[in-house]
């Protein structure tokens, strides 16, 4: 089991084991991790669960057009911005971490 390190607004640390298959949008909201809002609930249709990959942005995969859309729309985008919605969790990903933006748009 990977583990996932959120990383909120504030800046406290939630350190989560993950299952491989689900999206990191899920676990975040399952764990309860401040900053996720998932308006859309996952359909990246409106990049309120988007992160900032801080470590381990090579195990994720590139981004979908439809992905990338979502994430040209902030004006906060860096580089390793994704929406959590979007990556599929996978063992490669252990100690992944990410970032949540003070503000979701």
């Amino acid at each position: 089991m990977p583990t996932i390190h959120f990383i909120d607004p504030q800046g406290g640390e939630h350190a989560l084991e993950a299952q491989a298959g689900d999206n990191l949008m899920q676990l975040a909201l399952d764990n309860m991790v401040p900053g996720i809002d998932a308006d859309c609930g996952g359909l990246c249709a409106c990049g309120t669960c988007h992160v900032f990959v801080e470590q381990g942005l090579e195990n994720l995969g590139d981004k979908a057009e439809m992905e990338q859309t979502m994430i040209n729309s902030r004006p906060d985008k860096l580089d390793s911005s994704r929406l959590s919605c979007q990556v599929t969790i996978s063992d490669a990903m252990d100690g992944l971490t990410l970032r949540i933006p003070e503000f979701q748009m």
